[in-house]
């Protein structure tokens, strides 16, 4: 990790970490101000963030989404990209009081990893595994989204309906729906992820699926929200049966990436000797 690299990261973790408290601010002391604040300071994170990515993509001359301090700092990184987006779109900042505290785990479990950098084994060496990673981290991103809107929504008929509350946190139908399109975004990418997966390892080790953890976990994941979109569209799920799945999915996202890596074996743990692609 380069110096300029190392001072952006820590400077958006930081960041991050200030904007999260703000959100909270804003949520529970009822501080528009704050909350005003939090979504400012959070874009100047994201541009620290992003540009802390690029330096590390120049240092290390290849796209940085190889190992897994990389793909955890970029899932991050998704993250904060998507509740942008979704902030902009629905234009309610209480969304930041749920998403921040998913920001802040995924980034510091990347300040955690090895920061280190290292050449390319020959199976990573591969256009397909840019792409592989690349819809991970906007597939994962919406997900992560989408466990935050429906975290609000569980709690959204106990806040009753004083003015700050009908002001800054939508209704249940509108949180419902801010859900179902972020699970939707998430699950055309992460559809993507498969198929470039596939590919990738057929080129790689001759074999587009073998039934490894890391394969299997993302294959039950996608069935999670498989089911979620199915019921949506033929049952007219909604409510919140359908907030717990999008919760239960997210979790499903997370021991995918983290819980495998670390608890299951596989060849996508080869991160462990410091070559390799986790995701």
């Amino acid at each position: 990790m380069t110096e300029a690299e190392n001072i952006l990261f820590y400077l958006a973790l930081i960041i991050y970490t200030i904007s999260m408290i703000l959100y909270i601010v804003f949520f529970i002391g009822r501080r528009e101000k704050s909350g005003r604040i939090a979504t400012y300071i959070l874009y100047g994170g994201f541009l620290a963030h992003t540009a802390a990515l690029i330096i590390r993509g120049i240092a290390s001359g290849r796209v940085p989404l190889t190992n897994q301090y990389e793909f955890a700092t970029s899932f991050a990184w998704g993250i904060v990209l998507l509740f942008l987006i979704f902030e902009r779109r629905f234009s309610f900042k209480a969304m930041g009081t749920f998403v921040m505290p998913l920001i802040l785990l995924v980034i510091g479990y990347a300040a955690m990893q090895s920061k280190d950098i290292h050449p390319l084994m020959p199976a990573l060496q591969s256009n397909w595994l840019v792409f592989h990673v690349a819809t991970a981290v906007i597939s994962y991103g919406a997900f992560g989204v989408a466990c935050g809107v429906s975290a609000m929504y569980l709690v959204r008929d106990r806040m009753g309906e004083e003015a700050f509350i009908t002001k800054h946190v939508p209704e249940l139908k509108q949180l419902d729906f801010i859900s179902y399109r972020a699970v939707a975004a998430g699950y055309f990418f992460l559809t993507l992820v498969m198929i470039t997966g596939a590919i990738w390892a057929e080129q790689a080790w001759s074999r587009y699926w073998a039934w490894d953890p890391k394969e299997t976990w993302s294959f039950i994941t996608w069935i999670i929200y498989s089911i979620y979109l199915h019921l949506r569209i033929t049952r007219g799920w909604r409510g919140k049966k359908a907030a717990l799945f999008a919760v239960i999915g997210f979790i499903c996202v997370l021991f995918t990436y983290i819980g495998v890596n670390t608890l299951l074996p596989s060849v996508h743990s080869y991160a462990s000797i410091r070559l390799v692609m986790n995701i």
